[in-house]
């Protein structure tokens, strides 16, 4: 099969011809239909979060179940499945707990040391996959707990962006922040989850959402999205100010949707008294926040979002459902949809800030 291979940090995608081993036990093999591309995996080929190469990127993925392995009870073939890399084990605390999105047993679902690897090259060479999944092929092989089984109504092309960008930025509006009805929110970067987290805060209710980005075309897109407001960064002297002028004080609830230290700060800056502040984005590891203590006596909080605080099995059915029905927008989110070989332009365009999502098709 081919995939798009990592093989340095940094480094661009190489397209290579793989070999996928065939399901182990409780393991699923998926034709892939559609691949988003994702900010994350830009982070890993920038090298500013490290990963182990080579490796097949992507976790943004939909397809269409081939083959299952033994005491594969979840699915079978021809299912139509989405990824998500909130791949849980169910027997481990934060499992248990409620919270699969933070399973801490990532070896209960992945290959013992001393099996055969899911992929590799011809040579033998292992390759490893981002996030256990490897969404940048024409077939993934992964365990049964990181697909949930969606309707064949809703088009994979589209289902794909649920897998990762949908669930992060609308789960950390309804899920992580549960944003209320008649909320003042605002969303700093209208990327794929900055829009995500715009449509989460709208079907939660929201009373006003302030959209924040550079580009203008970004912004008109928020607005489809449901912003009430947007501020081009690009034009005003201080984001927080104009956001604080356009409140009368500060919003109750903001998002940070880009992974930067001065948006997430300014995130933290906007809020009134009370109000908290979701970090969604990527912030690089040796990155430090800065926020003034005396604002926490003013019971302002700032925290982060997991995959949007997310238990996927049930959330992204949800989500489909209200696809369906025309209150959650996934058409409109894809700029561009492009072949495997186009991927490393695809990325281009992502860094240059001209596109909100763009899908690889199979």
């Amino acid at each position: 099969m081919k995939a798009a291979v990592l093989c340095e940090q940094p480094g661009e995608l190489v397209i290579e011809d793989l070999t996928v081993d065939a399901p182990g036990p409780q393991e699923v093999l998926i034709q892939t239909v559609g691949a988003g591309l994702c900010h994350s995996d830009l982070h890993f080929m920038e090298g500013l979060f490290r990963t182990k190469v080579p490796a097949v990127m992507g976790h943004e993925s939909a397809g269409i179940v081939q083959a299952v392995g033994a005491d594969v009870t979840y699915v079978e073939p021809g299912d139509h499945v989405v990824a998500c890399l909130s791949i849980f084990c169910g027997q481990c605390r934060q499992c248990l707990s409620g919270n699969p999105h933070r399973c801490t047993n990532g070896r209960a679902t992945s290959r013992n040391r001393d099996d055969a690897p899911r992929l590799q090259r011809t040579d033998g060479t292992p390759v490893d996959q981002m996030a256990r999944l490897g969404g940048f092929a024409e077939e993934m092989l992964v365990h049964q707990n990181g697909v949930v089984k969606v309707t064949t109504d809703v088009p994979l092309e589209k289902a794909c962006l649920i897998g990762c960008g949908v669930t992060t930025g609308f789960g950390a509006a309804v899920r992580t922040a549960s944003v209320p009805v008649g909320a003042t929110v605002c969303v700093i970067g209208c990327g794929g989850i900055g829009l995500s987290a715009i449509q989460g805060a709208r079907v939660a209710g929201a009373g006003r959402i302030i959209a924040v980005d550079t580009n203008t075309t970004k912004l008109e897109t928020a607005r489809l999205m449901g912003a009430t407001d947007t501020v081009n960064a690009a034009e005003v002297e201080n984001v927080v100010d104009a956001v604080r002028e356009m409140t009368k004080g500060g919003v109750e609830y903001s998002f940070e949707a880009i992974g930067l230290k001065a948006t997430a700060e300014q995130a933290f800056e906007m809020l009134e008294m009370g109000g908290t502040a979701t970090v969604i984005g990527m912030v690089p590891s040796s990155t430090k926040l800065e926020i003034r203590g005396i604002e926490l006596l003013s019971e302002k909080k700032l925290q982060g979002s997991m995959m949007g605080s997310n238990q996927f099995r049930t959330d992204i059915p949800q989500m489909i459902d209200l696809y369906l029905s025309g209150r959650l927008l996934l058409d409109e989110m894809v700029s561009a949809t492009i072949g495997l070989d186009e991927v490393n332009e695809g990325y281009a365009w992502m860094k240059e800030g001209t596109v909100a999502r763009t899908v690889i098709t199979f």
